[in-house]
């Protein structure tokens, strides 16, 4: 186990495009900073494995994840598999005492993320769980305006994220895939952020698509693809979510935030904000926020995990929330089958920053492009 100020000798455990693409994006900026070093790698297809080691220079690869997870020589374990492996292997991994950083959503059942919360509370690794929104510069901005009254009392939010859906990865049109694990789940995770725990949730949902071509292969839709879901935060406050492998393109703000005061509107999706717009009353005109950041990367929960573990820290993102988002998500889909309205039972305590002023240094950014 690396201690705090040492280089993380970090293993990947699945290699597709999320490792190959913004996952190692990240990791080899950190690893020409001399934060952490990339040892290992695995993939159940050999041949991929074996080409994303020579790719991105990593010296040890392998098709059992076991190996990397026991291997005294790796501190810390990314989980970047299908969605339905996240919960065994990252349970594995903590208790096999690694830092871990586990993609979304945490498990597909709350049974076994239950797990992950008590076990993460046992073992000296760190637990970090995607999504890692509330890192971001433009959600911790909004955070600022909701949580000082610049918008006065919040009563409504609206939230979407969406598209035609994947035509690779059959996974996730089955049991433990779909649209809200992996699409709506931001938007869940940027909600409960700002606004604490929901208490009850209901949805319509449906598969508007029932078969689609994936892996060049005329397949059945098992799972719902399209959501409406509604969201009740107690004292009046409600929000909606709409996900689906069902939308072609969409335009406008991703998150609007309404209160007895003001609006509050993130620009771009909260997985990639390009900043923010404020209405207030008092001002009587839209003012447009650029991005602090606009090169921040959706991946941010591993640079997250790497400071953590530096600074002997505990995560921002806690498993806690994870945890109740996914309850929200499984009662959603249930209550989409049956038209009953869910109870929340789960609780956590909601990230809270800086408050911070106005102050913007976006206009400081040169050649903003990502």
């Amino acid at each position: 186990m690396s201690r705090p100020g040492n280089v993380v000798n970090v293993g990947f455990v699945g290699c597709g495009s999320v490792m190959n693409g913004p996952y190692m994006s990240l990791a080899r900026e950190l690893r020409e900073r001399g934060r952490i070093r990339t040892v290992a790698a695995c993939d159940v297809d050999p041949e991929r494995a074996r080409a994303t080691g020579e790719r991105h220079d990593i010296p040890w690869v392998t098709t059992d994840p076991r190996e990397i997870i026991d291997s005294p020589d790796v501190d810390a374990v990314l989980i970047l598999t299908s969605m339905p492996e996240h919960g065994s292997l990252a349970l594995a991994a903590l208790e096999a005492g690694k830092h871990v950083l586990v993609e979304k959503p945490m498990a597909v059942t709350l049974d076994e993320a239950a797990k992950l919360v008590q076990v993460a509370k046992e073992s000296p690794g760190h637990l970090v769980c995607a999504p890692a929104v509330i890192l971001s510069p433009t959600y911790q901005d909004m955070w600022r305006h909701i949580a000082r009254g610049d918008i006065g009392r919040v009563h409504l939010a609206r939230a979407r994220y969406g598209w035609a859906g994947p035509w690779w990865g059959k996974w996730f049109y089955r049991s433990g895939g779909g649209p809200l694990f992996d699409l709506g789940v931001y938007n869940v995770a940027s909600l409960t952020g700002w606004f604490g725990p929901v208490q009850r949730v209901t949805a319509m949902a449906g598969t508007a698509t029932p078969e689609r071509v994936v892996d060049d292969e005329l397949i059945k839709v098992e799972v719902e693809d399209n959501f409406q879901i509604l969201l009740d935060f107690g004292d009046a406050t409600f929000a909606s979510i709409t996900t689906g492998f069902s939308m072609q393109a969409y335009r406008g703000p991703a998150i609007e935030v309404y209160g007895s005061k003001g609006t509050v509107q993130m620009m771009g999706d909260d997985w990639a904000p390009a900043g923010y717009e404020l209405w207030q009353n008092d001002a009587g005109a839209w003012k447009i926020h650029g991005d602090r950041n606009p090169r921040w990367p959706w991946t941010d929960g591993l640079r997250h995990l790497i400071d953590c573990i530096d600074n002997d820290v505990a995560p921002l993102i806690t498993p806690e929330h994870a945890y109740h988002c996914l309850e929200v998500m499984i009662k959603a889909i249930d209550a989409g089958r049956d038209g009953q309205t869910r109870t929340v039972e789960s609780t956590f305590t909601p990230p809270a920053f800086d408050l911070g002023d106005d102050r913007q240094d976006a206009h400081l950014v040169h050649a903003p492009e990502r």
